[in-house]
């Protein structure tokens, strides 16, 4: 199960690689991503394209009456068919509308957070999503200025942004609450957790889970969740054996984290912050 099909690239390579009798399940909850790669993989017989969200695996998986997997994949974020899309407003390029919802049915745009959240609700999205050190100031004066005109742009946030960052760091601040909130909008990290603990269940033994993230809060849960899989005892070390009764429930291939190669990156500058982690169901 591919659980962020996105353009279908990740896909195209690993059903290469794959038997024909397996069975390949690509979910993304962008309507428009399941429609676009259907068509670049229409040549293969044995994908699965549904709409929805990986949180939802066990319940997809019930619905094609499929008990257990054999691998999960999730490449977190956006996605480039996303970012590439100006109308969908995740990135500051270029000037588009704060949307930011990884699918329409989402009711809840990054603008309707901006003009509705109290300030303390904005400042907190800000440095818990964005690490963003300007957080309360930024929050303040979009709160004081909305009140005046509603924030639906791109350009306006930017010119929130700019008057309390130095010009040589305003690229990394614009990444940073850009960043926040899309994390906001899609409910992302509670959804990330919320996946891990229903997908060991559903591997098959030796199956793999795979989790490419690309930014240290990504990351820290998903390091976090495998190292308690991995070694769940609670027992106090002082014990000279282990009496709670909890046993690894998988193994971790990645003792570090993999990064791409500097070939890898030519090739694909956006690869730069990737970091993949993966475990083995025992």
């Amino acid at each position: 199960m591919d659980g962020t099909l996105g353009g279908g690239g990740h896909a195209e390579y690993i059903i290469g690689k794959l038997d024909k009798k397996a069975t390949y399940i690509g979910l993304d909850q962008d309507k428009e991503a399941i429609e676009y790669t259907k068509k670049r993989l229409k040549l293969y017989k044995n994908i699965i394209c549904m709409q929805g969200n990986f949180a939802d695996l066990d319940l997809i998986l019930n619905r094609l009456k499929i008990n257990c997997i054999d691998g999960l994949l999730l490449d977190l974020g956006v996605s480039s068919y996303q970012i590439d899309s100006v109308k969908r407003g995740f990135t500051y390029m270029q000037n588009s509308d704060l949307d930011m919802r990884m699918g329409q049915e989402t009711s809840q745009t990054a603008a309707d957070l901006l003009n509705t959240l109290e300030e303390k609700e904005l400042a907190s999205i800000f440095f818990n999503y964005g690490e963003e050190r300007k957080s309360r100031e930024i929050a303040r004066e979009i709160v004081k200025l909305r009140k005046k005109q509603p924030i639906n742009s791109s350009e306006q946030l930017k010119g929130i942004i700019n008057r309390f960052i130095h010009p040589r760091f305003r690229i990394k601040s614009y990444a940073r609450i850009f960043q926040a909130l899309r994390i906001a909008v899609n409910h992302e990290l509670e959804k990330l957790e919320v996946t891990l603990e229903k997908a060991i269940p559903l591997l098959n033994r030796g199956g793999r889970i795979l989790v490419i993230s690309y930014h240290s809060l990504e990351d820290r849960i998903v390091k976090n969740f495998l190292r308690g899989k991995a070694n769940p005892c609670t027992c106090p070390p002082e014990l000279p054996q282990c009496v709670c009764g909890l046993k690894p429930e998988i193994k971790i291939l990645t003792h570090k984290v993999l990064k791409a190669s500097e070939s890898e990156i030519d090739n694909n500058p956006r690869a730069r912050s990737a970091l993949l982690r993966v475990g083995e169901k025992l």
